[in-house]
C-alpha cells in the first residue's frame, strides 16, 4: 500500500506509537546492518520491523533490515529489491522473514531469508561478493550464480521450480540438484523424501513475475549509482538532463511549478539512525537515500547525485530551495509515524492510460510501473500553464538521456561517486520549516 492511498486526500486524526526500552535491534547506523528496499507494495502487505510493536502496515519505498518480518494479505502481493537488482516477490497469503542481512568484516554480503508460508519468487542477479541463502521448512538453497526459481510451500510440502540457473537444495536426506525447468518436491511433514521431475508445473502468479521481471530488464540501466536497486523505477518515471554549471540530474516526469519532492512521504523512527523519510513516489527510492535536491529557476525541481554513495540519508538534503518551501520536519519526539500528504487538488490537468490516472504534478503517483508507453512524451503534452499554478520549463532540448547499462557515474560538482564500504544512514540536513504538514499514524 502507498502512504498516498493510506493517508487519503487530506492526512486524519493522531496516533503515538512509542517504543518500549530495552529492545535488541540491530542498528541501521551499524556500517555491517544493509537496507534493502520494499520495491511493490499491492493490497494489504504488512511488516514488522523487529521493533517490538509487532506487525503494521507496509509502505513502497520502505527500508527492510535485518530481523524483519513482512506477510501478505489474502490479495495482496509484495516485492523486495535487493542492492544488486536482485529480486524477491511475494504473492498473497505469504510470511518472509530476514534472519541475517549483513555485511561481513570482509566486504562480502550475507543474506539469509526464510520463507514460512506462501510463494516466493526469486531472480538472483548473481553476486559474486556475496551469498544468498533462502530456507523453507527444514530444507534450504544457497546461490552464488544467476538463477530464477519460485518456492511453493502447501500443506507439508513444498516445491522448488527453477526457471533459470541450477540450484542445490541442502535437504535432510543430502544436497539436491534442480537445473533449468526442473522442480523438486520436498516432505515437511518429517519424513526425508523429495521427489524429482523434469517440467514445471505452471502456477496462476507466473504471468505476474514475468511481467515484473520484463518492466525491471528494460529500464534498468545504471550508470550513476553503485547500487542497482530502484534504477528501473528512475529511469521509467523519470530522465536525467544535463543542466549547466551542475552535470547530470535526474527529474521526474508529470510535474509542474507547484510540486516539490516531499510533498507525499512519511517520518519513520529506526533506532540508532533516528527518523528517515520513506517517499511515497513509485520511484522514490534512491534520491531520497543518497544526493540532494536542487531547486533550479526556471525548470523546478532536480536530484542530483551525491559525491559519496557510503552514507544513507534519512533526511531532507536540499540545495537552493524557493523561499515559499518548507519541507517537512520529523516529529520532535522518537517512536512515531508521520505520515505527510500535501497534494494539490485532484482536479488538475491530467489523462487517463489505461489502470493509469495521469495528472499535472502527480510525479507518477498513480501510474502503474510499465502502464503507459513513453511516459516521458505523454507528460510532455500535459506539462503546460494551468490557471492558477504557473508553469515550469522543460529543461533544454536535447539535454534528456537515460543512463545505459555499465555507463560512467554521474559525478556531483563535489567530487567524483565513491563506491566503497556500506551506506549507512546519516541524519540529512534541511532548511527551516514553520510546521510538519502531517498526520502521525500507527
Amino acid at each position: 500500500m502507498s502512504l498516498r492511498a493510506l493517508a487519503g486526500p487530506w492526512i486524519l486524526g493522531m496516533i503515538l506509537a512509542v517504543l518500549p526500552g530495552g529492545l535488541a535491534i540491530p542498528s541501521v547506523a551499524d556500517s555491517q546492518a544493509r537496507i534493502v528496499r520494499l520495491s511493490q507494495v499491492d493490497g494489504d502487505v504488512q511488516i514488522d520491523r523487529n521493533l517490538g510493536q509487532g506487525y503494521e502496515k507496509a509502505f513502497l519505498n520502505l527500508p527492510v533490515t535485518q530481523g524483519a518480518k513482512l506477510r501478505t494479505g489474502a490479495d495482496a502481493r509484495a516485492e523486495i529489491e535487493f542492492e544488486d537488482g536482485s529480486t524477491l516477490r511475494l504473492t498473497p497469503g505469504s510470511v518472509l522473514e530476514f534472519p541475517e542481512l549483513a555485511r561481513r568484516d570482509s566486504g562480502a554480503r550475507a543474506s539469509t531469508i526464510q520463507l514460512m508460508e506462501g510463494t516466493a519468487y526469486l531472480n538472483f542477479k548473481g553476486d559474486k561478493s556475496g551469498v544468498f541463502s533462502l530456507g523453507f521448512g527444514r530444507e534450504s538453497l544457497t546461490l552464488a550464480k544467476p538463477a530464477h526459481l519460485r518456492v511453493e510451500m502447501k500443506g507439508s510440502s513444498a516445491t522448488v521450480s527453477v526457471f533459470n540457473g541450477r540450484v542445490e537444495v541442502s535437504s535432510s536426506s543430502g544436497p539436491v540438484d534442480v537445473g533449468k525447468k526442473h522442480s523438486a518436491t520436498f516432505d515437511l511433514s518429517g519424513a526425508s523424501t523429495y521427489t524429482l521431475a523434469n517440467n514445471l508445473e505452471p502456477d496462476p502468479y507466473d504471468d505476474w513475475d514475468k511481467q515484473q521481471d520484463g518492466y525491471h530488464q528494460q529500464y534498468s540501466g545504471n550508470g550513476y549509482s553503485p547500487y542497482a536497486y530502484g534504477a528501473s523505477d528512475l529511469n521509467y518515471y523519470g530522465s536525467f538532463y544535463n543542466m549547466p554549471g551542475y552535470g547530470m540530474m535526474w527529474q521526474p516526469y508529470l510535474v509542474g511549478a507547484g510540486w516539490d519532492p516531499f510533498m507525499n512521504g512519511a517520518w519513520m523512527w529506526y533506532p540508532g539512525a533516528g527518523y528517515a523519510w520513506i517517499s511515497s513516489y513509485p520511484w522514490g527510492w534512491t534520491p531520497y537515500r543518497y544526493g540532494s535536491w536542487t531547486y533550479l529557476q526556471p525548470y523546478g525541481w532536480f536530484w542530483q547525485p551525491g559525491s559519496t554513495w557510503n552514507g544513507w540519508n534519512t533526511g531532507v538534503r536540499i540545495v537552493n530551495p524557493p523561499q515559499t518551501f518548507s519541507p517537512p520536519r520529523p516529529p520532535a519526539t522518537p517512536g512515531q509515524t508521520l505520515l505527510v500528504n500535501r497534494s494539490l487538488p485532484s482536479g488538475a490537468l491530467g489523462v487517463s492510460q489505461g489502470r493509469s490516472d495521469l495528472r499535472l504534478n502527480s510525479a507518477g503517483l498513480g501510474v502503474a510501473r510499465g502502464s503507459v508507453r513513453n511516459l516521458g512524451r505523454v507528460s510532455q503534452q500535459i506539462q503546460r500553464p494551468v490557471s492558477g499554478m504557473g508553469t515550469v520549463h522543460t529543461p533544454p532540448a536535447g539535454s534528456a538521456m537515460r543512463l545505459p547499462s555499465g555507463g560512467s557515474r554521474v559525478s556531483s560538482r563535489s567530487g567524483s561517486s565513491s563506491t566503497g564500504g556500506s551506506p549507512r544512514m546519516s541524519g540529512g540536513s534541511s532548511s527551516s520549516a514553520p510546521s510538519s504538514h502531517g498526520t502521525y499514524h500507527k
